[in-house]
């Protein structure tokens, strides 16, 4: 093989690689189910929070924030943060109360499921023990709290 041949198959054989490892920093990490339950609890802790026009809030409401909260903070020293905001929330076209409490407690299982799944890192098991206990103690909350609205609407 020429000079010219020889250097036409390195670089094609480094430009063929340039996108494997690319795609490598794309790949989630040991544990991606803690990434999707953050988004989760995020997107609960959007829709707990009061918004405008909502004539009520129930403490059930505030304990699940809390609890959220939390839960979060857990989450986040167990595994790597994706770095989103954490009022960077999907637009979402729930006005009603009561709506918002059932997408909430929806989201909240959810988030439950995603990091419910066996720890081999001896150091975050007990993180994700503390955080699902939090997500537990939210969904209480905020099936408190829209138990409290059914008894209004009736």
């Amino acid at each position: 093989m020429n000079k010219i041949a020889k250097y036409i198959a390195a670089v094609a054989l480094v430009v063929g690689c340039v996108p494997l490892t690319s795609m490598a920093y794309d790949l989630p990490g040991k544990h991606p189910g803690y990434l999707h339950s953050l988004t989760d609890l995020r997107t609960a802790r959007w829709f707990l929070e009061h918004q405008a026009g909502d004539a009520k809030v129930y403490a059930g409401e505030d304990v699940a924030i809390n609890a959220i909260d939390a839960a979060i903070s857990e989450i986040k020293k167990a595994s790597i943060d994706d770095g989103k905001d954490l009022h960077d929330h999907p637009q979402v076209d729930v006005k009603e109360h009561g709506s918002r409490l059932l997408k909430a407690i929806e989201t909240l299982k959810k988030a439950h499921a995603d990091i419910d799944k066996e720890e081999d890192n001896p150091n975050a098991r007990e993180l994700r023990h503390r955080a699902l206990e939090h997500i537990d103690r939210a969904i209480h909350a905020a099936e408190s709290a829209h138990a409290e609205w059914l008894k209004e609407m009736h």
